[in-house]
């Protein structure tokens, strides 16, 4: 696989070691259990995959590069590049400044724009409107589009989906970047519709299945759908495409209830005439990180961290998984680690802000779960380790540690 420019200070020299030592013991990645870290009065369990995806390095290398070759110009991200706040905010130091926020509201208007402005497209892509709009103005976005090109296999899929004659589901948050991009695709070439879960899909299998009306589906779907989406006529032929950092399992689960609804509406011998097989939209790097932490909840473990954007979707879903069966804390850098007592963390459901304390159990051994989403730099992660180590003595050092890891 292709290696990416990413600045030095994104890196961790312990991570990297951990990464290469678990490369050459597991080249064809077959092994999802943790890497232990003995430290003596404190264990780490780091997660098989986690980290900086090739879609995120790719976008910063893009990003770098345009901040490299234009100085002097006024230089735009159509909103966050990537749903980690430190990376953002180095960018925005480095003078580069947001046009939209991560809910596709204005900060600086469009018209201020001039041809001579640089405009990066994130990592999630953009929806063709917005294309077209900067187009119009004379700006060439495709210079600097860091769009993740697993993202735009599932725009691919749901053109050739489209233009079968299936309408397309997409499972996704319906208000995220990714989400909008996709539909815009997905749109042009069919009707489409857009759900959140296994619960939104079998409230729209109702309505395959002829048990509610079309001003119901009007009211439950509300800005989910295409405009003049016929439940009649346009629930025949379905196919599910992903938001790449939804739970990939319940992609899964989503697409075998359509099918399976479909298999016994018309019959198996009929199912390709209703069911588009679509199971390769799902991102090759969430999967590696969401079965990575099933290999996690194998442990013994006492708590679980989770390091990464609070508005990001692929970290909040390894969050999920964690608390399955760990205390578990979603912290986006180890400054939200106070003290040994005091921990500063993000209860993603909820959307709420929480400080716990005796959040680090007082044990003779104390084992902790460490991972980390798609967008979050390896330096991040390091510097929980070291956060953490600092609240306890007589600790193996770091050499004695990497020198014996199995």
């Amino acid at each position: 696989m292709k290696t990416f420019n990413v600045p030095e200070f994104y890196r961790s020299p312990i991570i990297s070691k951990i990464k290469q030592f678990r490369k050459l013991q597991d080249p064809r990645k077959q092994d999802n259990s943790p890497t232990l870290l003995d430290f003596g009065p404190v264990q780490f369990y780091i997660s098989r995959h986690f980290g900086f995806c090739y879609g995120v390095e790719n976008a910063i290398e893009i990003s770098f590069k345009a901040l490299e070759e234009n100085t002097g110009k006024r230089l735009y991200l159509l909103s966050q590049m990537i749903h980690n706040p430190a990376v953002n905010k180095d960018l925005m130091e480095r003078g580069i400044q947001f046009l939209q926020d991560t809910n596709g509201q204005q900060l600086i208007s469009f018209d201020e724009l001039t041809p001579q402005d640089v405009v990066i497209i994130p990592a999630f892509g953009a929806p063709l409107a917005i294309l077209e709009l900067l187009k119009s103005k004379g700006i060439r976005t495709e210079t600097y589009d860091t769009t993740c090109p697993f993202v735009q296999r599932v725009w691919k899929k749901s053109e050739s989906i489209g233009k079968d004659n299936y309408t397309i589901i997409i499972h996704g948050k319906h208000n995220h970047e990714e989400t909008r991009s996709t539909f815009s695709r997905s749109d042009q070439h069919n009707k489409a519709v857009i759900i959140r879960d296994l619960a939104e899909a079998q409230l729209l299998g109702d309505y395959i299945l002829g048990k509610k009306s079309q001003q119901e589906f009007e009211i439950d779907f509300k800005d989910k759908h295409s405009a003049y989406f016929n439940i009649d006529t346009d629930l025949l032929r379905v196919g599910v495409i992903n938001q790449t950092t939804m739970l990939a399992s319940e992609t899964q689960e989503i697409a075998d209830y359509f099918k399976n609804l479909m298999q016994d509406n018309y019959g198996i011998e009929n199912i390709n005439k209703h069911f588009a097989d679509t199971r390769d939209t799902l991102c090759y790097a969430t999967n590696e990180n969401q079965n990575a932490t099933y290999g996690l909840l194998d442990t013994d473990a006492d708590i679980a961290i989770v390091v990464g954007g609070y508005n990001s979707s692929n970290t909040s879903h390894l969050v999920e998984l964690c608390e399955r069966k760990f205390s578990t804390f979603f912290i986006s850098s180890a400054n939200e680690i106070k003290d040994y007592t005091l921990i500063h963390h993000f209860d993603y459901p909820n959307k709420k802000h929480l400080s716990t304390s005796g959040w680090l159990p007082d044990l003779p051994i104390t084992k902790i779960v460490l991972t980390s989403g798609a967008s979050c730099p390896d330096s991040a992660i390091e510097d929980v380790i070291y956060k953490i180590l600092s609240f306890y003595s007589q600790t193996r050092s770091i050499d004695d540690v990497l020198k014996n890891l199995s």
